[in-house]
């Protein structure tokens, strides 16, 4: 949005603006020593499992991806019956923002419910579930998926988890969890990923590091190993098989051997509330959602949209209401804060 110039001033309108941390720089400039085998035959992602083991379970069985996207599609497909429907938020990821990837591509029937602040309840999703498989003019409910964190900031508590894990499972369907921001919500609830995910009853997480610091990939996360079948063969169909896999692997490996997924996400998060906390008493910002992870959600008058958009990249939610979303990521500093601040004040 606006005139933003990269190099002048913070982006908020993405955590994708971000550059790669420089310890995931440093992981891909050691794998690319020598040759090693393709198509994940590599050392790399050989270690995948134990890794993504010690945060998931021994039972979480690990196949990287390109993007966001992929995972959603190929994890979902595996999930899946080709005639079934896949319940979801109206604001989801899956829903708005990737092209109809998950109908067009994956061949599945999307549902969206509509939610005050992005969350999925039981209660929502009862309508869309319950007598939609006793005919065959429908496309019987498969599978529910929600976003952690969700497209507004908010988080899931392991309980809300839970209840639309049982609620999906006592129904015949699964529980996917899109996890774009699953670091995000970690760091927020101050619990490990396993708690709200393995723990709470999700089958299959799409898990997300570009937002995290990576240069590019993410994982299907396969918590449950009977609620997929023929992923290896998707992945391939898809499209997302990476012959030089070490690659991803490697990035993955860094931001989650060791706490750099979790500093990463905690500073993002803390820059969000250091924004909120400044502009929440401004007389013409209106705070719309809580600010539980790195997104702040906002209504400016359109005088002062105008402005802050000459000098920052920000994302006009939502036109017709004025609402804006400001991003953070592991890049924000306090400064950046502050002089964004500074902006919209005037």
């Amino acid at each position: 949005m606006g005139s933003f110039s990269p190099g002048l001033n913070q982006s908020f309108a993405s955590d994708n603006h971000a550059g790669v941390h420089p310890e995931v720089f440093a992981a891909l400039a050691a794998a690319n020593e020598g040759d090693v085998a393709a198509y994940g035959g590599d050392p790399y992602t050989a270690r995948l499992d134990e890794v993504f083991g010690r945060h998931f379970g021994e039972r979480a069985r690990v196949f990287p991806v390109f993007n966001g996207t992929g995972a959603n599609v190929v994890g979902l497909q595996a999930m899946a019956d080709r005639w079934s429907s896949v319940v979801c938020t109206a604001t989801s990821h899956v829903q708005v923002d990737e092209c109809g990837a998950v109908e067009r591509v994956a061949g599945l029937k999307l549902v969206p419910v509509e939610t005050p602040d992005g969350k999925l309840t039981p209660a929502l999703a009862e309508p869309h579930v319950l007598g939609w498989g006793d005919d065959v003019h429908h496309a019987p409910p498969g599978v529910l998926t929600i976003t952690q964190s969700t497209e507004l900031g908010t988080v899931y508590t392991p309980d809300e988890v839970r209840a639309l894990a049982d609620f999906a499972h006592g129904h015949g369907m699964s529980l996917h969890m899109d996890g774009s921001r699953v670091a995000n919500a970690a760091a927020s609830l101050d619990l490990p990923l396993r708690a709200f995910t393995t723990d709470a009853g999700v089958d299959v997480l799409s898990f997300g590091g570009t937002k995290n610091g990576l240069m590019m990939g993410e994982a299907i996360v396969v918590l449950n190993p009977d609620a997929v079948r023929g992923l290896d063969y998707l992945r391939m169909m898809n499209m997302q098989l990476a012959s030089k896999m070490r690659f991803v692997s490697a990035q993955l490996i860094a931001l989650l051997d060791g706490d750099l997924w979790l500093r990463n996400a905690r500073h993002a998060n803390s820059m969000a509330h250091d924004l909120a906390t400044a502009v929440r008493d401004l007389p013409h910002v209106r705070l719309t959602q809580p600010v539980q992870s790195n997104a702040v959600f906002a209504t400016l008058p359109p005088s002062h949209t105008t402005r802050l958009s000459e000098f920052y990249a920000f994302h006009p939610w939502n036109p017709a209401t004025g609402e804006v979303r400001w991003m953070c990521s592991f890049t924000t500093t306090p400064t950046d804060v502050a002089l964004f601040t500074k902006t919209i004040s005037g």
